[in-house]
């Protein structure tokens, strides 16, 4: 009797078992989880904002595999956030423009500045006045979006002009070749290899970058203060061979190389 029920018993459950075998190799792996998980990834969001200024292709490829992807907004340094729409929209990229609101992205007025629409700015410019004196990522003005439109939004920066303060220039005091020297080079606030500020002159005047991130545009209020270009309450200081960074409660000082 007892062998005769361990055999039955085997033979009850030797069917169930290919079928289980055959259900867990079916089931893909568990993909590796990255620390902020689940906001989106880092690299990937960079990414798709980077490829919005002028790469249709690649932004259907990112976006399509993840839709979420069309309302991504990266923070290039200091408080200048761009969204993808944004990086489409300064470039006057009116084909990246329609994909990314046609799978959500949220146009903004900088956007409807460059596609000339002229009801709706209008509209806006007379539900907060003063708005046309706003900048966009980068420090990017109405005026510059308007003229990113090309020759067929010629009515829009017709407009704009005529406001006479749409298109704002931030203050950028010259330099004498003394104190470019003065102030060009590296800067350490700390001892890892990306603990440092590079402080260089590019073709549109100083820039400060941290290793391994984006170079922004700096441009000079006096006495060797400075503002990165689409983060004006952020100042950057130069003295005696230190650099001092300062963004609200934040300040972080870095000793010259």
């Amino acid at each position: 009797m007892s062998a005769s029920l361990s055999r039955r018993g085997f033979l009850g459950i030797a069917p169930a078992l290919p079928f289980s075998l055959s259900s867990q190799a079916s089931t893909p792996p568990m993909p590796a989880l990255h620390a902020r998980f689940p906001a989106q990834e880092d690299d990937v969001v960079r990414a798709v904002v980077g490829a919005s200024h002028n790469n249709l292709a690649r932004v259907k490829e990112l976006v399509t595999a993840r839709p979420a992807l069309a309302r991504a907004g990266w923070d290039w340094g200091s408080g200048d956030w761009e969204t993808a729409i944004d990086a489409a929209s300064h470039v006057g990229n009116k084909p990246i423009v329609e994909f990314l609101i046609a799978n959500g992205a949220r146009p903004t007025i900088f956007t409807a500045v460059m596609m000339g629409q002229l009801p709706v700015v209008q509209a806006m410019f007379a539900a907060w006045p003063g708005y046309q004196r706003t900048r966009g990522p980068h420090g990017l003005t109405m005026m510059a979006h308007a003229r990113a439109g090309g020759d067929g939004n010629a009515e829009m920066v017709k407009y704009l002009s005529s406001l006479g303060d749409a298109d704002p220039q931030y203050q950028n005091l010259p330099l004498t070749e003394e104190q470019e020297k003065a102030i060009v080079g590296e800067y350490a606030f700390g001892a890892g290899p990306t603990e440092r500020f590079k402080v260089a002159k590019g073709p549109r005047g100083m820039t400060l970058e941290r290793i391994g991130q984006s170079a922004r545009n700096l441009f000079h209020q006096g006495g060797l203060v400075f503002i990165p270009a689409g983060a004006e309450a952020v100042k950057i200081t130069f003295e005696g061979g230190s650099l001092a960074l300062s963004d609200g409660p934040i300040s972080v000082a870095a000793k010259r190389l």
